[in-house]
C-alpha cells in the first residue's frame, strides 16, 4: 500500500479518539432515528428520553429548570430574535433532548476507546455489549412511556439502530487503532465507505429532523373547513353563543382603536402559546381515537370525535394563560373555541350522588382533577375547534378542555379518559408542587408606547396593553409615568367576551427623555391586583409591570 492509499492517524489517545467518534456517530444515529420517526412512525428516542426525565425527576427540579429557562429567554428577547417564550422554550427542550443522545454517544465512544487500550482484541464484543446496554435502557423508557411493546417492527428497528451503533462505533475504533504499516489509519476504500454511509445518514437525517422540529405531525386532521368570517364581523362574534357570547359585531366595531403595537385582540392559531410536558405533540389519528367517560356514572360512554361533533356545540372567545407566565410575559393568548358544554355531557352520563369531580387523563400521560362546580359551569367546554379550525396537534387535537377562571395547567389537552370520582385526585403539576386551585391573579401589561406628533405642537405619548383577571373581568386600569400619580386609562370595551382580556390605552403630553411607564388593574369586583412581586411558582406571578422608553 502506498502512502497515497491511506490516511495517517494523528497523535491522540484512544479514549479521546473514541469520544470524538462517538459524538460524530451520534449525529448519524439522530438522523436515522428522525427518518424512522417521520417515515414509519418509530419512536424518536431523544425526545422520548427527555419526556421521560420530565416525568420522573423531582418537581422542585423541573420547576427550577422552567423558571430558569424563562428568565434566560426573556433576557435574550431584548437582544436576539428568539421569538416567543413558548416557542423558544420548546426549541430549547428539543435541543437539550438531542444533546442527551449526543452525550450518550460520546460516553460510549470514550468507554470503547479506553477498552481498545486494555483489550483491543475484544473491541467488537465491547461495542456490541455497549449497544445492547443502550438498547435495554431505551426499551425500558419506551415501555414506561407506553410507546412500544416487546414485539413487532418497532423492537426490531430499535435493536438494529442501537446494536448497530455499538458495533459500528467499535469497528471505526478498531480501524483507527489497529497498527498498520507506517502508522496508517483508514484505507482509502474504508474512508470512502464510511464517508458515503455518513452522507446517506446525513441526507435522510436532515429530512427527518427538519420535519420533526417543524410543525408536521405526519397525520391528517379529518375535519371540515374553517368557518367563514365577514369583513363586518372579523372576530366571529356572530358564531358565539351561550352565557359567554360576544357582543354584537356592531358594538365591537364602535369601540375606540387600540394603540398601534398592542398585541392582537384575537390570537392566530400559529401564535397561540404552547406549554406542555412534551418535546413534540402526541400523534393522534381521529380514526383510532376515542374518549372514555366512566367512573361514578349511570351511563358510561365511549365517544369518537364524530360523536362529539354531533353533540350540541357552543363557541366562545376566551383568554388562557400559563401559570408559569412571568409578569409582562407572552404565555397568554386569546382565541375562539368551539366545543360541547360540559353540563350537557353530565346530563347524558348521569352522575352518582358522591361525585366531587372528574379525573381527566391525556394521551401524553398528563392528568388533572376538575372540581364538580367547574364541570357544571355552562362556560366549561370539551373543545375540538379553535378559531373555526380543528384543534392544531400542539394545542390538543382532537380534544381538550376549557375551564373558566383557571390557569392553563388545570386544562388537559389530548384527552383520552374522563373518570368521575368521589375523592379529589391531585393532578400532574399539583403533585409537583404547583397550586391546587390555579386561580389566575389579576395582571396588567404595557405592550406599547408610541409618540403621535400630529396631536399639538409637541405631540402626545400613547401607551397601550392588556389587563386580565381570569373570568372575573376588569373594572379599571391605572397608568403611572415616572413614579408620579396614577391616572385612569381608557378601556376598550365591550371586550370580545366576558372570558377575555381587556385592552387599555392612555395618553400624555410629549416630554423628551427616558421615562418609565407602569400599569395596574382592578378586577370586576374592584379589587386591586397584587402589587408584591412574586415568581410564578407555585401560584402564578404577581407584581407591577413597567416599561422604560426613550422619547
Amino acid at each position: 500500500m502506498s502512502s497515497q492509499d491511506s490516511f495517517p492517524r494523528q497523535s491522540i489517545s484512544n479514549t479521546r479518539l473514541g469520544l470524538w467518534l462517538g459524538l460524530f456517530s451520534s449525529l448519524a444515529v439522530l438522523g436515522i432515528l428522525a427518518f424512522g420517526y417521520e417515515a414509519w412512525g418509530f419512536p424518536f428516542v431523544p425526545f422520548d428520553l427527555f419526556d421521560w426525565l420530565a416525568r420522573v425527576l423531582p418537581g422542585w427540579l423541573i420547576g427550577s429548570v422552567i423558571t430558569g429557562m424563562v428568565v434566560v429567554i426573556r433576557a435574550l428577547q431584548g437582544v436576539l430574535p428568539v421569538g416567543s417564550i413558548s416557542d423558544a422554550a420548546k426549541l430549547t427542550e428539543q435541543v437539550m433532548a438531542l444533546g442527551l443522545l449526543v452525550a450518550a454517544g460520546g460516553g460510549l465512544g470514550a468507554w470503547l476507546g479506553r477498552q481498545s487500550e486494555r483489550e483491543p482484541g475484544r473491541l467488537i464484543f465491547f461495542g456490541q455489549a455497549g449497544g445492547l446496554v443502550l438498547l435495554a435502557a431505551v426499551l425500558l423508557v419506551e415501555i414506561w412511556l407506553g410507546s412500544v411493546s416487546l414485539a413487532g417492527f418497532t423492537m426490531v428497528w430499535l435493536a438494529l439502530v442501537f446494536a448497530g451503533w455499538g458495533w459500528g462505533l467499535a469497528w471505526l475504533l478498531r480501524a483507527a487503532t489497529v497498527p498498520r504499516a507506517g502508522g496508517r489509519m483508514f484505507t482509502r476504500r474504508e474512508f470512502l465507505v464510511v464517508s458515503g454511509l455518513g452522507l446517506v445518514a446525513a441526507a435522510l437525517g436532515s429530512w427527518g429532523l427538519g420535519r420533526l422540529l417543524g410543525t408536521s405531525t405526519g397525520l391528517p386532521q379529518r375535519a371540515g373547513p374553517a368557518e367563514p368570517l365577514s369583513a363586518d364581523d372579523p372576530f366571529g362574534a356572530r358564531l358565539t353563543s351561550g352565557p359567554a357570547a360576544s357582543p354584537p359585531p356592531e358594538a365591537l366595531a364602535a369601540r375606540s382603536a387600540a394603540v398601534p403595537g398592542t398585541r392582537a385582540e384575537l390570537t392566530a392559531n400559529d401564535d397561540f402559546y404552547r406549554i406542555d410536558i412534551n418535546t413534540r405533540p402526541p400523534r393522534l389519528d381521529e380514526a383510532d381515537w376515542q374518549v372514555q367517560i366512566n367512573g361514578l356514572v349511570d351511563n358510561p360512554l365511549l365517544l369518537s370525535l364524530a360523536d362529539i361533533r354531533n353533540l350540541p356545540a357552543r363557541t366562545q372567545i376566551l383568554t388562557m394563560q400559563c401559570i408559569s407566565n412571568p409578569i409582562g410575559g407572552d404565555l397568554t393568548s386569546s382565541s375562539r373555541w368551539t366545543g360541547v358544554p360540559l353540563p350537557h355531557l353530565l346530563g347524558q352520563v348521569g352522575l352518582g350522588a358522591s361525585v366531587v369531580g372528574a379525573h381527566i387523563s391525556a394521551a401524553d400521560g398528563f392528568d388533572e382533577f376538575v372540581a364538580l362546580d367547574d364541570l357544571q359551569d355552562e362556560r366549561c367546554l370539551l373543545v375540538y375547534a379553535m378559531n373555526g379550525e380543528p384543534l392544531p396537534p400542539e394545542h390538543g387535537y382532537p380534544l381538550r378542555i376549557y375551564i373558566p377562571n383557571r390557569y392553563g395547567m388545570k386544562q388537559p389537552k389530548w384527552i383520552t379518559h374522563i373518570e368521575f370520582v368521589s375523592q379529589r385526585v391531585d393532578g400532574y403539576w399539583v403533585r409537583r408542587g404547583w397550586d391546587r386551585e390555579a386561580i389566575p391573579h389579576t395582571v396588567s401589561v404595557v405592550d406599547t408606547v408610541m409618540v403621535d406628533r400630529e396631536q399639538g405642537p409637541q405631540g402626545l405619548v400613547h401607551s397601550g396593553g392588556i389587563a386580565w383577571a381570569g373570568a372575573r373581568g376588569i373594572s379599571k386600569v391605572e397608568v403611572q409615568m415616572d413614579n408620579q400619580g396614577w391616572e385612569q386609562a381608557g378601556l376598550i370595551q365591550p371586550e370580545l367576551s366576558q372570558l377575555t382580556w381587556t385592552l387599555w390605552r392612555h395618553s400624555w403630553p410629549y416630554a423628551r427623555g427616558r421615562h418609565m411607564i407602569s400599569v395596574r388593574a382592578y378586577d370586576g369586583a374592584g379589587r386591586l391586583q397584587e402589587l408584591m412581586p412574586r415568581n410564578p411558582a407555585p401560584s402564578g406571578a404577581t407584581g407591577i409591570h413597567s416599561a422604560t422608553v426613550d422619547l
